[in-house]
């Protein structure tokens, strides 16, 4: 398992802030879009502070997760933004009993349906938000101890 942490673990921090920083930037690409989505989603006066936050969150989540110093608090950001955009999907599609709406998760650029298979997939993404928060440490750790040298027993005189 050792040999495929450090592959899996860099492939889910780099794949994981592609996905975020492409959301991004297909939100922003058809910002008028996204922000007449999210007006059936949340009340008018959150409409705009609520679009950009969102964007915001994603570019950040994105760029903390290419960064390898901060890659640990990104996976969090990412997490954390995937279990609400998750929670709401549910929300709306059983508490709201909302009829069927375009997500929006990619602006107009790649269409979906917000409902379960919504939320079932941004749950799958918590397994590399995941691999990138436990793994990070453990590479680091193996790292430190392939770099500290091995006390060698002294020798006679």
């Amino acid at each position: 398992m050792s040999r495929w942490l450090t592959p899996l673990v860099l492939v889910s921090r780099l794949g994981l802030a592609a996905l975020f920083l492409f959301a991004a930037g297909a939100k922003l690409f058809t910002f008028r879009d996204f922000k007449a989505n999210l007006a059936n989603l949340v009340e008018e006066p959150f409409v705009w502070p609520a679009a950009a936050a969102v964007v915001a969150a994603e570019i950040v989540a994105g760029l903390l997760l290419v960064w390898p110093r901060a890659a640990r608090l990104g996976s969090l950001l990412a997490a954390a933004l995937l279990a609400g955009f998750a929670a709401y999907a549910l929300y709306y599609v059983y508490v709201l009993r909302g009829e069927p709406l375009e997500c929006g998760c990619f602006g107009r650029l790649i269409a979906s349906q917000l409902g379960v298979s919504t939320a079932l997939r941004n749950l799958a993404l918590l397994i590399p938000c995941a691999l990138v928060f436990f793994g990070l440490p453990r590479l680091r750790r193996r790292a430190a101890e392939a770099a500290t040298p091995v006390a060698s027993p002294a020798s006679p005189a």
